[in-house]
């Protein structure tokens, strides 16, 4: 099951769910109680293993 991430927009309280696709996101903030709850997207990392994604690995 995937994590998501949140935060509730009127007391900044941050958390994070583990929750099925078919879920729905959480909208009410656990800690003040206001439905002011987001999901929080970021960036995924990428890392390149192996040979040829430099371009000193290209065969001349």
């Amino acid at each position: 099951m995937p994590t998501y991430h949140y935060r509730c927009k009127s007391c900044d309280y941050d958390f994070t769910k583990q929750q099925s696709f078919t879920d729905d996101p959480i909208t009410v903030c656990p800690e003040c109680g206001k439905e002011q709850v987001r999901k929080v997207y970021s960036a995924v990392p990428i890392e390149f293993k192996g040979s040829g994604f430099y371009h000193t690995d290209k065969s001349k």
